[in-house]
């Protein structure tokens, strides 16, 4: 069946601003400006505060929720599902997780490529997988086992390409892109807890997904905005590179964003997109498919890769090509994309039909696999 105009937009909606979404993060990271003292020119270095400004993007969906909401109940034929009532205080703990992470992911941002960024951020499938089983109860059907394994091999390969290109890099030290690439696989461990914890606590209280959001966002904005202030004053030597060596320098972030107002185009760039990123994702699933939401987040890494290589930020490497289609065999595996293919092929349909009901329903796992954010978290 041919997909409207409207599909369409969204379909193209997400695939535009999930790729902006970690390009503009990049592209903040690149920028040199002078900060609040006579110092000279110096990397915009601040991954916390550029993770304040992607809260802030998920808080925003709060507002977008509301605005819904009231437009629905004007018209004659309410059909918005507001969702039960519940207490904010649940999505604490994930959201929580989704404030360790993406700062984490941010940091790790500041050591490695783009692309690798968002090729090693499949490394959550496999932690999600197995956390599922082992506290979920989950019995994960032969091909998603395997398309964990897969997944495996892929990120070693992604991990292979970038130690070679490493010692070309004149932009990284290999130590830094190596540390960030781990960085970004830790992260993806914490991430995976927190689509458990939302799983498990959360989504059995049927709130609207944008709430869902937006409800985190506020905790992630409240908390990591209070903790820029004792970040300000916390010494962590050589593994910060702003001038004061701290942890976070939230004012020296200001000071360069005024000497350098491209900046701040980059961070409503991050800010825009993360919003924007999770209501085409959240909409691409009920107008069209948690299928097509897959294939989509799929194709965003591409589009990263391509925009890096055609900026300049980063050189084309064959093995990272391989580790992508690696990465994307195991991904559509898990996500069982390969089920519609082996159904017409008269000897495998029963097998498929097996598989299939062995795993859980569709909705479960499509609230296990996240609300976007972390399909990027975020991107988170």
């Amino acid at each position: 069946m041919a997909w409207t105009k409207y599909q369409l937009f969204l379909a193209g909606l997400m695939l535009t601003t999930g790729s902006l979404n970690t390009l503009s993060a990049k592209w903040a990271d690149l920028f040199s400006a002078k900060g609040c003292r006579d110092d000279p020119d110096h990397a915009f270095s601040h991954p916390f505060v550029q993770a304040v400004g992607m809260f802030l993007g998920e808080l925003s969906c709060l507002a977008v929720f509301y605005i819904l909401l009231c437009h629905d109940r004007r018209s004659p034929e309410p059909k918005m599902n507001p969702g039960q009532s519940f207490n904010p205080l649940l999505f604490f703990p994930p959201a929580m997780c989704d404030m360790t992470a993406t700062s984490i992911m941010y940091v790790a941002l500041n050591m490695t490529s783009a692309s690798s960024f968002q090729m090693l951020r499949g490394a959550v499938i496999i932690f999600t997988g197995l956390l599922s089983v082992a506290f979920l109860g989950r019995r994960l059907a032969p091909s998603q086992w395997i398309g964990i394994l897969i997944t495996i091999l892929g990120l070693l390969i992604v991990g292979l390409a970038d130690f070679f290109s490493g010692h070309k890099d004149d932009k990284h030290k290999l130590s830094d892109i190596l540390t960030g690439d781990l960085l970004i696989i830790m992260a993806q461990i914490i991430v995976s807890v927190q689509m458990v914890l939302e799983e498990k606590f959360v989504y059995k209280h049927d709130v609207h997904p944008l709430r869902a959001v937006g409800t985190e966002g506020f905790f992630g904005f409240f908390v990591l905005s209070l903790l820029l202030i004792p970040m300000y004053f916390i010494h962590v030597g050589d593994f910060a590179d702003n001038p004061r060596h701290v942890l976070e320098d939230a004012l020296d972030a200001f000071c360069q964003i005024g000497h350098q107002p491209l900046i701040l185009l980059a961070l409503l760039g991050n800010t825009v997109s993360i919003a924007f990123f999770n209501f085409a994702g959240i909409s691409v699933t009920k107008e069209i498919s948690a299928t097509t939401r897959m294939v989509l987040d799929s194709l965003r890494t591409l589009v990263i890769w391509v925009v890096s290589l055609a900026l300049g930020w980063e050189q084309f490497h064959g093995l990272q090509v391989l580790g992508f289609l690696v990465l994307l065999v195991g991904t559509a595996l898990y996500n069982g994309l390969h089920r519609p293919l082996l159904a017409r092929i008269p000897c495998c349909a029963a097998m498929v039909s097996t598989e299939e009901e062995e795993e859980n329903s569709p909705g479960e796992r499509e609230r296990l696999l996240g609300d976007g954010r972390v399909q990027n978290g975020d991107e988170s």
